[in-house]
């Protein structure tokens, strides 16, 4: 089973890699991880996809919560979310027909072209997993030169839930004050 975890962590140098290192030492694969700043620029969420039962799971969570870096560390696909990947794919478009034929695939998959060359074409798309995957099958037999896509990133439905249960969402996420240190 593929589970999407959210790691809110503070925002400071080593933390992916103490990270990254505690799950390989452990045996555990990160499928996808996507790492950026929130709202606080003093916390970052990771977000990853773990493959596993719900045993490897819990496995992950704790081992994640005994960081002390890591202020919580969320299930997010056991909720109402919504995910997004992101990728930019170069493929042989030459000035001919072909060009109007990528072109229209892009716009039926509501992607961008972001940069055109003499022979090729540059495109951004985004969306889940599945339309990415569909859209690469469909560039495949136009010659696909280079590929790049971020990891996964998600967010759940609806209010922030730990925000509400301790005072209103203007008083941020809430956090595990045993685990934050002062930031100088």
């Amino acid at each position: 089973m593929r589970h999407v975890l959210s790691a809110l962590v503070q925002n400071v140098p080593g933390v992916l890699a103490h990270i990254a290192g505690m799950l390989a030492s452990r045996g555990y694969n990160i499928d996808s991880l996507a790492v950026g700043e929130t709202e606080d620029a003093n916390l970052s969420r990771m977000t990853f996809v773990v493959v596993g039962d719900d045993r490897i799971l819990e496995q992950v969570r704790k081992q994640l919560e005994k960081i002390v870096t890591v202020v919580r560390v969320d299930d997010i696909s056991s909720q109402d979310h919504v995910e997004r990947d992101l990728m930019l794919l170069k493929v042989r478009a030459p000035a001919n027909g072909k060009r109007s034929e990528v072109r229209e695939l892009v716009d039926i998959f509501r992607g961008k072209i972001v940069d055109v060359g003499a022979a090729e074409v540059m495109i951004e798309i985004s969306g889940r997993e599945s339309k990415i995957e569909a859209f690469i099958d469909r560039m495949r037999p136009y010659g696909i030169t280079e590929l790049v896509r971020t990891g996964r990133i998600a967010m759940v439905r609806g209010g922030n839930k730990s925000a509400e249960a301790v005072g209103g969402a203007e008083t941020g996420p809430a956090r595990r004050e045993d685990s934050i240190r002062k930031i100088v």
